[in-house]
């Protein structure tokens, strides 16, 4: 059951395929706001949901400094009205909860503050969010786990670095610089460009995720890195060189489009995940490196012209005024 409140990154095209094949048997579309209690506590009812994985969130660290309303809102009483939700939903006849559900919260990195040289983040690493974005965040970990303290709600908690891949909208780093590769437009780098990002690949997280819901029990708080540090600097070069030979482009011309801009407010200068927790004590790891996985995004960008030209031209909100209208 995907609740989406289709805001400007969500696009219903990004499942279509999901939709062609399971809906309305295996796959089911609601549209609204997780801070909605009344829908919510109305899905629950509707499908007897008893395990939530919580995703949805405000998510672009430039948007939450320019309007951090947004981000209050969604990230930290949407969190609070989904945990309500979930813990009136899943209370027995004699007040206590259930133990067979599970709330799983998605979060990131960028509560633990900035790094120096050295180091990696860990589980035990003391919150210090520095945007708003992550402040928001922070704000809805302590709020799960509280949860789960306090009420004995089942709750597990993931915090993932970067990610990247196909459907990514085009405001994050690495679609942004494809496509401006594409169209000829100038890339922005912020800074002196040596801001450094842990990144891990979609469908690597989604499987840490997976493991999590499997095998961790409540109350845990697990990690989730790729290993895989970058310069910002150094990526964008190595992703010119494989967009501009992948598209046959000139990949000096292409670098004389790097344009350095004015650092954005409180610009954390590292992060780095240390996911040897999830490793030793779930299994996982990581399945995709990162020089396969640029490939993979870089061929998926090329390859899906529609989806893109939806999205730059607004074109991919039509689906949702003609189903919903404007909400």
């Amino acid at each position: 059951i995907n609740l989406d409140a289709l805001t400007y990154a969500g696009n219903a095209a990004s499942l279509a395929d999901i939709e062609r094949q399971f809906g309305g048997s295996r796959y089911f579309f609601e549209h609204g706001d997780i801070c909605d209690r009344a829908l919510v506590v109305s899905l629950f009812e509707k499908y007897e949901i008893d395990t939530v994985v919580h995703f949805a969130a405000e998510s672009h660290v430039d948007r939450s400094i320019l309007g951090p309303e947004a981000f209050v809102k969604t990230n930290v009483m949407g969190t609070f009205t989904l945990l309500d939700a979930a813990r009136a939903a899943w209370k027995t006849a004699d007040g206590a909860l259930r133990q067979d559900v599970l709330f799983h919260h998605i979060s990131t990195d960028e509560v633990y503050g900035s790094l120096g040289a050295t180091g990696y983040f860990t589980e035990t690493t003391p919150y210090d969010p520095r945007s708003p974005y992550s402040a928001s965040k922070a704000s809805s970990d302590h709020l799960a786990m509280a949860y789960a303290h306090t009420y004995g709600l089942p709750v597990t908690l993931s915090n993932c670095s970067n990610n990247y891949g196909p459907y990514q909208f085009p405001e994050k780093l690495i679609p942004l610089m494809i496509l401006n590769m594409l169209e000829g437009k100038p890339l922005p780098v912020y800074g002196d460009g040596k801001n450094i990002r842990d990144w891990v690949y979609v469908e690597d997280h989604n499987n840490a995720v997976w493991a999590i819901m499997q095998k961790s029990v409540s109350g845990e708080k697990w990690n989730i890195g790729g290993e895989n540090e970058w310069e910002n600097i150094t990526l964008l070069q190595s992703l010119i060189d494989i967009v501009s030979e992948k598209a046959k482009l000139d990949p000096e011309k292409v670098r004389g489009t790097i344009t350095y801009v004015t650092d954005r407010p409180g610009h954390d200068r590292r992060y780095a995940i240390d996911c040897g927790k999830l490793k030793r004590e779930l299994g996982w790891k990581q399945g995709v490196s990162f020089a396969e996985g640029l490939e993979r995004t870089v061929d998926w960008y090329l390859g899906n012209t529609a989806w893109v030209e939806g999205i730059r031209s607004g074109e991919y909100q039509s689906w949702i005024k003609q189903n919903y209208g404007m909400r």
